[in-house]
Formats: C-alpha cells, structure tokens, sequence
C-alpha cells in the first residue's frame, strides 16, 4: 500500500460539471473541494436536460440518488410546419429532466464542508508535486490536483490557454419555461409525452416536458422547456447582451435579466416565424432567457497537475443533447484513471495522461458533430 493519506482535489466550479466531478472521485476514494464564485444558490439557471446515459453512468458510480422517476419520458418525436400539421413523427423513446433537479441531488450527495461558496479561483502555483490554489478572497489550498470545471468562462482555462476563447457561431437558443398548466390546452395536446419540434428557413424550435417544482414529475405539475435557435449579428448580438439594468453580459442571460422590449420583440417575431403551438409557448412565457451558440475547443486538457473538464476543456453545440453528458463522461472516466493512484504503483501523472488522450478525441468528435449539425439546421454557409 502506498500511502494511507486520501489525495485531495481542488475543484472549480458549483455547477453540474464541478458537483459531478466531486461526486465522482469521492466514490474513488479521494478528497474533493468545490470552490464557486457565486455565494448564491444556482438552481435557477438552465432549463431541460436529456438525460443521457453518460450522465446516468457517472451519477449510479458516485452514488447519487435521484428521484424515481428522474424525469419525463417522451415517446414520438415530431415535426411540425408552420401549420401545426405534423410532417414526421418518428417513435424514440427518451427521458429529460431539468437541470436544478440534476444540481440539487449532485449537491445533497456531498457533505456541507466541501462546498465553499463566494471564492474565486485567481492562480496557483506548484509546490514539489502539489498544487497549491489562490482564491481572491486570500485563501489558498493545497492539493493534489486542480480541475477546472467551471464552465466555458473557466478561469482556469484563461490562465492556461488564454488564447483558447468562444467564437460566436453566428445565432442564439432562445429559451423559455413554462408551467404546465399555464399553456392553452390546444397547444398542450399538441405536445404532451412528446418531443417537438419545428424547423424553417434558418431557424429552429423544440420543446420537451420536465419535472416542475421540488421536481414534481406528476400530470399539470410539470414544466415545458422550449428553445428557439435565431440568427442575430454579432452587433445585435451585443444590443441583446445588455440586461434590463443596463449591464453587459459577456456570455448570456440567465432568467429574469431579459430587458421587457427584447421580450415584447420576440413575440411581436413568433407570429413571422413560429406555428400556433410554438407560438404560444413563447407567449406564455413570463421571463425568456437567451445564450449566444458559441463553438470552443481545447487542445489540451492536462497541465501537469492542473485539469480542464467538461466545458471548461470543449464546447458541443446544445443540438448535441451532449454538453452534460460530455461532462460526466469526462468525469466518470476521470475518477476511473485516478481510482488506484494513492493505493498502487500507478501515478497520478500516467493516469492523467491516458485520460487526457481519450477525453480529447470525445471532445474533438462532439464538437464536430454540433458545428455539423448546428450549420446545417440554420443554414450556415463556412
């Protein structure tokens, strides 16, 4: 046995791919730390997730428990003109769930001492074959590794690789939640156990159940999640970025920051571009929020002791379905390669650099196939 010292981890970032990267090399046998700039709860942001095998995996190795059931279940996928008239259907079975339920039960799976809310990551430095982390609040915190899990802002990866930046992909995902019974009942049938959809010329809607409040997954208690991918130019763009209190967004705007004339001009749009049951989504939706589709992509992920992950490392376009379940893999597979470095021969540098190869391919073909995907949804010339 090599030592009976647990190796300890740093980990940036209290989102899904941080809490999951803690869940998961806690199950193999480490210590780690969350460290969140935010000193506030995030179970506000995002919306629907599809709840993809990947993330299944990584949450039953971490012992996280889920509610039963985890989510929604549709059967048909569908296609509708601009005349509600459905054009394909398609039977694919699958579950989504919503992002807040996926954080509250990653976050409850870990013991209050490992969330460290309102830090900021600043630098870090090595100290023989330990990394030492600065935080601007002073603190700093001595570990075996540093993973940078802190989302397609990830500090971590400015100070790694701060020529690596997003690149507007040239349109947005509209986003919106709506409770269940708060859609029209023509609309509803419409959708009900269904995933839908409704394309056109350079644009793109879809819309999903998923569980509603305290993660309810029972009939009018549930919540739709619709998206509706826009062009915009990158000077529009900027125009929309600004919040309702006149502050620039670097990246998005989480709900409720809509400014009310960008709202009253997206509905005043649905009727030009949207049939009725997109429509009505759209209008009965109180706070739409929006994030600019970005493409990003690291050529490395390892740094001797310090990690990107998730998409802090690689950024797959939301057509994917794939950004969470990117992240669990990763983390998954990053548990896996670390699980017998402190009780064999196998270090913690060779195992990193054999994740850091698999990880990197995932990445490469994820991203490919949203670009793909994504430019030829909206009619993206390149």
């Amino acid at each position: 046995m090599k030592s009976l010292v647990k190796p300890r981890a740093v980990v940036i970032g209290g989102s899904l791919g941080g809490l999951l990267t803690a869940n998961t090399l806690r199950a193999a046998g480490w210590e780690a730390d969350v460290f969140e700039t935010s000193s506030k709860q995030l179970e506000s942001r995002g919306g629907g997730v599809v709840l993809q095998p990947d993330v299944l995996d990584a949450l039953a190795y971490a012992n996280v428990e889920l509610p039963d059931p985890p989510g929604v279940m549709s059967g048909d996928r569908i296609y509708l003109d601009r005349d509600d008239r459905v054009v394909e259907q398609l039977y694919m079975p699958q579950m989504q769930t919503s992002w807040s339920l996926l954080y509250r039960a990653m976050k409850n799976a870990l013991p209050a001492s490992a969330l460290h809310a309102g830090e900021t990551f600043v630098d870090f430095q090595m100290d023989g074959e330990q990394i030492i982390t600065q935080f601007e609040s002073g603190r700093s915190e001595r570990a075996d590794l540093l993973i940078g899990a802190d989302g397609i802002r990830s500090t971590l990866r400015q100070r790694l690789l701060p020529e690596v930046v997003p690149v507007y992909a040239g349109y947005v995902a509209w986003r919106g939640l709506v409770e269940e019974s708060d859609l029209p009942r023509v609309a509803a049938d419409v959708l009900r156990n269904r995933f839908a959809f409704q394309q056109g010329d350079g644009y793109s809607g879809l819309c999903y159940l998923i569980p509603g409040e305290n993660d309810s997954t029972v009939f009018g208690e549930r919540r739709w999640n619709w998206v509706w991918y826009r062009k915009y130019t990158a000077e529009r763009l900027a125009e929309l970025l600004v919040d309702r209190n006149g502050v620039k967004r670097a990246f998005s705007l989480p709900p409720g920051s809509t400014k009310r004339a960008d709202i009253a001009h997206l509905r005043e749009d649905a009727p030009k571009w949207l049939g009725p049951t997109f429509r009505a989504l759209v209008d009965a939706t109180d706070d739409p929020f929006m994030q600019p589709i970005v493409d990003l992509r690291s050529s490395k992920m390892v740094f001797g002791r310090a990690v990107l992950l998730g998409d802090a490392a690689s950024v797959p376009r939301p057509h994917t379905a794939g950004s969470t379940a990117k992240a669990a893999a990763n983390a998954h597979a990053l548990a896996l390669a670390l699980s017998s470095t402190w009780q064999s021969d196998v270090t913690i540098d060779s195992a990193l650099t054999r994740w850091e190869n698999q990880q990197l391919q995932r990445g490469r073909l994820m991203t490919d196939m949203g670009i793909s995907l994504g430019d030829r949804l909206m009619q993206i010339a390149r």
